[in-house]
């Protein structure tokens, strides 16, 4: 995240993961812009490189082969990456408008989304065709016909593409190579599978020469895949294909290729488009209606260039597109892009076989497909391998780019000393426009309240109720302040619900760097917008709270909850009793994970599970255990596993066994931690080995040390009657914590100074 020093005063978002907003980010990540802030809305955090999924759907590339790490090379570019859905543009208040958080407010816009299959115009295509595009959905659907055949013994499968230009060839190929081979090591007939391929042309991929078009109607052929031409669907129903033409063709899968157009949610914004719905763009990949929006591959058409939906367009325009983008900031003259007028396309055939065409040329062979492979894999590298990069010197921040008088005066304001104490406020006018945005609920405890403002918020406590307070605070871990204002919330409330009590308010305390008002005001409204969600939803009151500057985004919260005053129903850390099990509600492991994250050592994917692990709410799980009768409870936090389980252990009088093949553990953390990757806190958890009554067994066992992993938003601890704990864990799953587990039991205290026993 930037600091102070270098206040941001722009914001470039970038709408899709696409070929040429990856080019973006790796040049942002070579040299920085002061001041500048990127943010990328995707809803993947792996984008798939178009020139190898064939290969990956023969069997010739893994998934990570073939797919760009977005949420990595994000880091890299210190770009913030928003996983969601775009539904819309406010061009007036320049906003990105999106399904599941806040608008993300932009200075200069592009969009890179590719193109979108067109079936709403053929009857029953979208109910029981899949359209290859978005990829993801599409890979579902693969890998779901792939489990399909693999189970496959008798009957005839048909498989169906709609489609026969490149990509329609290329998909039918590579299934037919892949399926083929599954049944043929599983001893089963090939035969059993048919495949056919329909198009409206006259031909197999009319846009390329004869030659080429030739040799694919001869390999199709040689193959057994039978071609159907002049065969426009106009109809899709379960188990078959109308044609215009008349004919039917019975399939039990159907992919979907076809001529592409621009999302449907393009045509809201205002933007010129094209027949296709495609955005109509100059020769500086600039909207044609709108200066601050630029656009590039699939989605793009230009005016002065008809091009062909081919990734090659796409990846050369990322780096004109950097260039724009940069020099856009700076207010400075924009460069022209002007496509090639032909290109070389490497077809591959599935079985490591490919064709070459470009213009009238055409050739192939084995050394073709070994040739694109290079060619491939090259590219993939460049996003693979990543420098360390060296803090760039930024002894004039800001001053390239163009800004108004008074956001100069703004900048800097930020960039001067800053004053402690009161002055170190946020601004009322910022506060008060970020907080006026958030829709908090109104709870009649709630006497005095951000509803009505004063020096201090008055919370009734019902009779007959005892008050349960907890505070937490910490600073940012990702960039996205939305998401890190679910998971400081969810965090927050974890002490809350392992006590059993129920949350009725909460006060706030957040840093949050100096800069221009609009973006601070953003800042903090983009980060409240995420924790009242999840207070909310937790049933509690945002009562008040604290804003202040600081060098890093920071947040917090005191929680107040109400239980029975006369303890009846609460949890504690002590009351554990020999015999009860150990049950862990969410898989650990956040402390390596993002530490490695931090490194360019994690998959984005590995982040994102912990994410979506982080933001699960305790307040069911913590229902859940009660119901079973746990003995004792509490949630998961900076001391790790083990230092938590040392704090039940104590007041509680036992022992514990502890299984570490059973512990859940989150995607990934186990290739990190045995990488050496740990969080800084990590060296003061490990103190706590002396509890461990057998520590030099288990020194070496892979899992040992998440042990000693601190947990964010973690999941909850609990001591369960062993009669219980089977049926206690089967409702846990049942509500959503799919990796709750038993991972030990409690012993009556023995006379050995260590009370932990660790098992395999």
């Amino acid at each position: 995240m930037q600091t102070p020093s270098t206040p941001i005063a722009r914001d470039i978002v970038l709408i899709g993961g696409g070929h040429s907003h990856v080019g973006v980010l790796k040049r942002w990540g070579m040299q920085h812009e002061p001041g500048v802030r990127l943010t990328v809305i995707c809803t993947d955090v792996h984008t798939p490189y178009s020139g190898m999924l064939p290969g990956y759907i023969s069997g010739h590339y893994s998934y990570d082969d073939v797919h760009i790490d977005l949420a990595r090379l994000a880091v890299f570019a210190g770009a913030r990456l928003y996983c969601d859905e775009v539904t819309g543009i406010d061009r007036a208040a320049q906003k990105v408008l999106c399904r599941n958080r806040p608008p993300v407010p932009y200075d200069f816009l592009s969009i890179n989304i590719g193109s979108t299959p067109r079936l709403t115009g053929v009857a029953g295509a979208a109910a029981h065709a899949t359209p290859v595009k978005p990829i993801t959905r599409f890979n579902a659907r693969w890998l779901a016909l792939l489990a399909r055949v693999q189970q496959h013994t008798q009957g005839l499968l048909r498989v169906a593409v709609v489609g026969a230009g490149a990509g329609g060839v290329k998909l039918i190929l590579s299934m037919q190579y892949r399926l083929r081979q599954e049944l043929q090591s599983r001893g089963q007939n090939p035969d059993l599978l048919e495949f056919h391929i329909l198009s409206s042309a006259d031909c197999v991929l009319p846009t390329h020469n004869a030659r080429v078009r030739h040799k694919f109607a001869s390999v199709l052929a040689e193959r057994g895949v039978q071609v159907h031409l002049n065969s426009n669907v106009v109809q899709v129903q379960p188990g078959q294909l109308l044609c215009a033409n008349g004919a039917a063709v019975a399939a039990d899968e159907i992919m979907w290729v076809t001529q592409a157009g621009g999302a449907p949610w393009l045509q809201s914004t205002g933007l010129a488009l094209n027949d296709g719905g495609f955005i109509r763009v100059n020769e500086q990949l600039q909207s044609v209606s709108d200066a601050r929006i630029f656009a590039a591959g699939d989605i793009v058409a230009m005016d002065q260039h008809p091009l062909e939906k081919a990734g090659v367009f796409a990846v050369r325009m990322g780096p004109p597109l950097a260039d724009n983008l940069r020099l856009s900031v700076q207010g400075r003259a924009l460069k022209t892009y002007r496509p090639q007028s032909s290109w070389l396309a490497l077809i591959s055939t599935g079985d490591k076989y490919a064709v070459a065409s470009r213009g009238g040329l055409g050739f192939w062979g084995a050394w073709v497909w070994r040739w694109k492979d290079q060619i491939d894999r090259g590219f993939m590298r460049k996003f693979a391998e990543l420098p360390t990069m060296q803090a760039q010197p930024q002894a004039t921040p800001l001053s390239q780019l163009a800004l108004t008088a008074d956001e100069s005066w703004q900048a800097t304001a930020a960039l001067s000393m800053r004053c402690g104490g009161c002055g170190a406020k946020v601004g009322t006018t910022v506060l008060s426009s970020a907080l006026a945005q958030l829709q908090v609920m109104q709870c009649p405890d709630v006497l005095i309240g951000l509803h009505d403002p004063d020096d201090a918020a008055v919370v009734w406590v019902p009779p007959g109720k005892a008050m349960v307070h907890s505070v937490d605070f910490f600073r940012a871990f990702v960039d996205d302040p939305y998401l890190f204002g679910k998971v400081a919330a969810n965090h927050a409330l974890g002490d809350i619900f392992a006590m059993g009590a129920e949350p009725q308010s909460a006060t706030a305390i957040a840093t949050v760097p100096p800069g221009l008002e609009a973006k601070v005001e953003d800042l903090l409204f983009q980060m409240m917008s995420g924790a009242v969600e999840v207070l909310n939803e937790a049933g509690c009151a945002l009562v008040g709270g604290h804003t202040g500057e600081g060098s890093e985004l920071a947040l917090g919260f005191a929680v107040n909850g109400l239980l029975d005053e006369s303890l009846v129903g609460v949890t504690r850390k002590g009351g554990m009793h020999p015999g009860d099990v150990l049950i862990l509600t969410k898989p650990i492991g956040t402390g390596t994970l993002f530490a490695a994250h931090a490194r360019l050592a994690a998959k984005g994917r590995w982040i994102d599970a912990a994410l979506q692990s982080m933001v699960l709410s305790n307040r069911l799980g913590a229902q859940c255990l009660r119901e079973f009768g746990a003995t004792a409870c509490t949630d998961l936090t900076g001391f790790g596993l083990l230092g938590h389980l040392v704090e039940m252990i104590k007041p509680s009088g036992v022992d514990a066994e502890l299984a570490l093949s059973n512990l859940p553990l989150l995607e990934g953390a186990l290739e990190t931690v045995a990488a050496g990757i740990v969080s800084s806190l990590q060296p003061a958890n490990v103190r706590l080995l002396r509890a461990l009554r057998n520590q030099e067994q288990f020194v070496n066992h892979p899992r040992y040390p998440l042990i000693f992993d601190p947990q964010t938003a973690g999941g909850l601890l609990a001591s369960v009657p062993s009669a219980q704990a089977d049926a206690c864990v089967a409702a846990l799953q049942a509500l959503g914590y799919a990796h709750a587990a038993i991972i030990g039991r409690i012993l009556a205290q023995g006379d050995a100074p260590e009370p932990i026993v660790l098992l395999p």
